[in-house]
């Protein structure tokens, strides 16, 4: 049991917090039984298990890699307002961009809980695989991976340059659909032809110049109300069922 906050495991587990320590151990901090369970059926590497005094792990977590800590210590780690009393360590897994059905290219979407949900969604989409390119939220950030809801767990996220990615992707007869509103289509008159990846930008300044003149269709989703535009991960979510459908 531990019961120290200045306790070195301890003081490890919080840097967690932080992207740079992320990257630098390779492992990162998820809470909640569902996440913890969606992780080990996955089979990503759980590395430690933190229980908190008075918690009982459940019955398909074995004993080894189980640390014990009073209530002080958990609090000391938790990231949510209401934590289940349990957490772990997960060691981070590495992918390369494979060529395959349908694929989200992410343009510096900046806001963990909507990469999160996007995530979510194109998992259930189906989709085979999600690039991240510069200046989006890392993937492990704690929020990012609770609004995902354990789908960072099932679907292959890969960090890349996305001019490298789309360039690959074209001489794979990939068709590059992105989403803008300037010189757009509407979504509902895009004809899916073959393979297609969908490029969705930052919330604010969209997809960049660079990226977007690489797309071979430009789609929108029509506003009939007063809104000046969707969520991004709403957004996103229409497209990506449009895609499959």
């Amino acid at each position: 049991m531990i019961t120290s906050i200045q306790n070195e495991q301890v003081k490890n587990w919080r840097k967690l917090h932080k992207r740079k320590f992320r990257m630098k151990m390779k492992q990162f901090l998820i809470e909640g039984f569902h996440l913890i369970e969606e992780a080990f059926n996955s089979g990503w590497e759980i590395e430690t298990i933190i229980v908190q005094e008075g918690v009982q792990p459940p019955d398909w977590m074995s004993d080894d890699g189980i640390v014990f800590v009073d209530k002080r210590v958990f609090r000391e780690i938790t990231q949510t307002e209401s934590p289940q009393g349990i957490a772990a360590i997960v060691g981070m897994q590495s992918f390369e961009v494979q060529i395959e059905n349908f694929i989200l290219l992410v343009d510096a979407v900046q806001d963990p809980g909507n990469l999160g949900t996007m995530i979510r969604t194109a998992d259930a989409a189906g989709f085979s695989q999600i690039v991240l390119g510069t200046g989006t939220v890392d993937v492990y950030n704690d929020k990012v991976v609770r609004a995902s809801q354990g789908s960072i767990f099932h679907i292959p996220i890969v960090q890349a340059s996305l001019d490298e990615t789309i360039t690959r992707l074209k001489q794979e007869n990939y068709t590059i659909w992105a989403s803008a509103l300037r010189n757009a289509m509407n979504y509902k008159e895009a004809k899916i032809e073959g393979k297609v990846a969908l490029i969705v930008g930052n919330e604010g300044a969209g997809i960049s110049e660079e990226i977007l003149q690489m797309a071979d269709k430009i789609i929108k989703i029509p506003i009939y109300g007063k809104a000046e535009s969707l969520n991004v991960s709403v957004a996103t979510g229409i497209l990506m069922y449009k895609m499959i459908n």
